[in-house]
């Protein structure tokens, strides 16, 4: 009768043992993150190879530190900040932990883009960024009508006068910059050398206003004017530009000569993460090419996977070839996070901009 019992409770141990194993095994992996960036089959497929579930929180950048702030760093396994929103968020709240490189497979990822990240993303001697989704500002073209448009000053050209198009913003200032032989990114540490880069530029939108058909502000606005003929070039976004490419062969995004805008949104471990282990396993599976392709499909952006572009559709594939040789991809100016008190200076540019006559 003991030999029965005892082997009865040796059975319900080994059961509870078991059943605890099974628990241990599905894990699963918060994830702070924007909307696109994990469409259902690859959950699916993640979690068909890992066993690991994977729960959504669709933010934004705002959000994203005021939810981890708000904890310490707790309620989420794995966040997705852009890379210009991490170093003073980071220094500000503690709120991530330093990324471990030696786990990331760094094959799987664009170079310039990951030293890119890796620099914008370090504070305090650590890296607390990887980067993932990407996208760009450059110039939309007709190639037929401003077939000489290959950087934003082009746009200045007297040929397509009233049939420009751009916004009245932070890139536009930024872009025309760089296109005028300045570096502002460089100047972000010397408030007296960023404010002569901005008098220059003013100085250059205001001798162009001629040009300008209209300063858009929404999307739609500037596609219309594209689609009608009445804008024949324009500084907007790579998106944008694929899909009017969809409509009218004769227009696409171009990258310019001076180097395309780019912004990265990134892989960043928040400080109290409880699957870290996970964490690190959806970013090595979402890298890989064919994975990085459906995130591409989903979100509207590529990812900066290695190869990310061979499985896309032939016509995305095509598009981005065209409009990003390798020369400016590793050409892309990537924005670093901004110093206090320059965006109140931008502001003051444009407005003079705006009301010059």
């Amino acid at each position: 009768m003991k030999k029965l019992a005892r082997n009865g409770f040796m059975s319900a141990l080994a059961t509870t043992l078991l059943a605890s194993a099974t628990m241990v095994q599905a894990e699963t992996l918060r994830l702070l993150t924007w909307g696109g960036y994990a469409p259902q089959d690859v959950i699916e497929a993640f979690t068909k190879e890992t066993g690991i579930e994977v729960k959504v929180t669709k933010s934004n950048n705002e959000d994203m530190i005021s939810k981890l702030r708000a904890t310490g760093g707790a309620g989420f396994d794995l966040a997705q900040p852009s890379q210009d929103r991490i170093a003073s968020a980071q220094a500000d709240f503690d709120i991530y932990k330093p990324i471990d490189l030696n786990r990331i497979d760094g094959n799987q990822i664009i170079a310039s883009m990951l030293d890119a990240t890796k620099k914008s993303t370090t504070y305090d001697g650590n890296v607390y960024g990887v980067p993932h989704v990407w996208g760009t500002s450059g110039l939309i073209v007709n190639r037929k009508q401003a077939s000489m448009v290959g950087d934003y000053t082009d746009l200045c050209d007297a040929s397509i006068a009233g049939k420009v198009s751009y916004r009245l913003k932070r890139p536009t200032l930024i872009g025309f910059a760089f296109a005028m032989g300045e570096d502002p990114f460089a100047a972000y540490g010397d408030k007296n050398q960023y404010q002569k880069i901005l008098d220059k530029v003013e100085k250059q939108l205001v001798s162009c206003k001629a040009n300008v058909k209209a300063y858009w502000s929404g999307g739609d606005a500037l596609m219309n004017l594209v689609r009608s003929n009445e804008v024949v070039a324009a500084m907007a976004w790579d998106a944008g530009g694929w899909k009017l490419n969809n409509e009218n062969p004769d227009v696409t995004f171009v990258a310019p000569k001076s180097g395309a805008l780019g912004w990265i949104d990134t892989f960043a471990i928040p400080r109290k993460s409880k699957a870290e282990d996970a964490a690190y396993q959806w970013i090595n599976f979402v890298m890989r090419p064919d994975m990085a392709a459906k995130i591409t499909e989903s979100a509207g952006n590529f990812t900066a996977a290695q190869d990310g572009d061979q499985f896309v559709t032939a016509k995305l594939k095509s598009q981005f070839q065209e409009s990003f040789p390798k020369a400016d991809i590793d050409n892309i100016k990537w924005y670093p996070p901004v110093p206090p008190g320059l965006e109140e200076m931008e502001g003051k540019t444009l407005d003079r901009i705006k009301a010059a006559q």
